[in-house]
């Protein structure tokens, strides 16, 4: 037996040793919840997670008694105090205090929401963003998740990926047709992507819902590395494309040199 083998062997044993069962589960109950299943009984976290409704009571019970849930005696919630996982990531992120306020003044400038997000296996995860009065029918927050095959963050985001990465990423994700114009195969999304890295920002017209327009650019550090992504969203018939490349592109692209600028080295 090679050195080799020894080594991966050690190594994957390690990996299966060091890996806690009972955190793993406990987060798939907090994952449960959501603006769908807000306030769930017993039996439906059981349900959602597949465990047994023992388990699932003993970690809904220890959320309760931390202050991460609250439960009226038949259903549970979640409590304000998760946000506190979320925000120790948030607050780490060097472009977080930078970015809000360039944010709103893209707002201000465009009349249209602005939003930052950052990529997480096949989606983009919202980390800031700025709304607008006005209402699309995707209800976007901060955490949300979108496909970044089919989203204008998303092509900025893998256009900025070492190849390997992206060759993985290529290797692992499924498309969907989300709406007729949703890029139909793995060598037009290929192009898209090549597209966005060519010339710096990407725009995509109703692939991720029909009406919905976006268009993205990067935001990077000193190394010129993609840390995230900054986009304006619009609604087709209030924008025309030739609008968003015309005006909103250099609006953005200002706001993304402002807070990549202002990022620590």
């Amino acid at each position: 037996m090679t050195s080799e083998v020894l080594e991966g062997r050690a190594e994957g044993a390690a990996d299966e040793k060091d890996y806690v069962q009972s955190l793993a589960r406990g987060l798939q109950v907090l994952r449960a919840f959501s603006q769908y299943k807000p306030r769930m009984t017993l039996s439906e976290v059981a349900q959602h997670t597949g465990l047994t409704r023992a388990a699932a009571r003993r970690f809904l019970l220890t959320l309760v008694r931390e202050g991460f849930a609250e439960t009226d005696g038949k259903r549970f919630a979640l409590r304000p105090k998760v946000l506190e996982l979320g925000f120790a990531y948030l607050s780490s992120l060097p472009m977080w205090e930078v970015a809000q306020p360039v944010m709103r003044d893209v707002v201000n400038a465009l009349q249209e929401s602005c939003s930052l997000s950052v990529l997480d296996g096949e989606d983009i995860v919202y980390v800031a963003r700025e709304p607008t009065a006005r209402v699309m029918t995707i209800g976007l927050s901060i955490g949300s998740r979108l496909p970044a095959y089919c989203s204008s963050m998303g092509r900025v985001l893998l256009s900025g990926l070492p190849p390997a990465e992206l060759a993985a990423f290529y290797d692992r994700v499924r498309i969907e047709k989300r709406t007729p114009r949703t890029v139909p195969t793995m060598v037009a999304l290929k192009d898209e992507v090549e597209t966005a890295r060519r010339q710096g920002w990407a725009l995509v017209d109703q692939e991720l819902e029909l009406g919905l327009r976006s268009i993205a650019v990067p935001i990077r550090n000193r190394r010129g590395e993609v840390l995230a992504a900054l986009n304006v969203s619009t609604h087709e018939g209030r924008t025309p494309l030739e609008a968003m490349r015309n005006r909103f592109l250099p609006v953005l692209l200002d706001a993304a040199q402002r807070i990549s600028a202002a990022l620590p080295q």
